[in-house]
């Protein structure tokens, strides 16, 4: 299941930072079995003027479509905590895992990250491929991709567009960061990417 949350700013524990876009598609190689999109509704939502800028975010958009977050938190938590399934996304780790937290704690939930193991994130995939490292047999998944999160190099990009282009998917550099647009390419990303690591 690849998931991504659009927010208000980049801060990783304040819930001042409201999600209010959440896309996630469970698929199986090419074929999609489930696609949502959903516009998280919050009162005193405060989307900065940067955010909303990179996002495309819309007032008017945003209150015609909003829907309850507790309910959505309800659907996506239980896939999320599905064993079957394997939880994908762009920095994801780096990212999403917070921002999912903050939406449970705004629901009035306590924090979860026990599906952590399980995530696979692409930028974490994306730098192994460029510098050819491999995952010890005897290294966990999530503790390999946490190192390989943490690599820094000048010149190393790994940005959803940059890999994009290096594995030759098609893109439009105008709808990047709105959450469903950017999943669907990240799917395609990580069905070519994929064949090059072992993980």
């Amino acid at each position: 299941m690849v998931f991504d949350y659009e927010t208000c700013n980049l801060n990783l524990v304040s819930d001042s930072n409201k999600p209010w876009q959440l896309a996630y598609i469970v698929f199986q190689g090419n074929k999609i079995i489930k696609e949502k999109d959903y516009i998280l509704s919050w009162k005193n939502l405060k989307v900065s003027k940067e955010a909303a800028r990179i996002t495309g975010f819309s007032k008017s958009n945003y209150d015609k479509n909003k829907v309850c977050p507790k309910k959505v938190m309800e659907e996506f938590s239980q896939l999320l905590n599905d064993e079957d399934i394997i939880p994908l996304g762009h920095n994801v780790l780096g990212f999403d895992v917070y921002i999912y937290n903050i939406h449970r704690k705004l629901c009035g939930l306590k924090p979860d990250y026990s599906f952590c193991r399980r995530i696979i994130d692409t930028v974490c995939l994306a730098r192994a491929v460029k510098k050819n490292i491999k995952k010890p047999k005897s290294e966990q998944l999530l503790a390999w991709q946490y190192r390989l999160l943490n690599f820094r190099e000048k010149g190393l990009k790994v940005s959803l567009q940059q890999c994009c282009k290096d594995y030759d998917v098609n893109f439009d550099p105008t709808r990047l960061h709105d959450a469903l647009y950017d999943i669907k390419k990240n799917m395609e990303i990580f069905n070519k990417i994929i064949w090059q690591t072992e993980v």
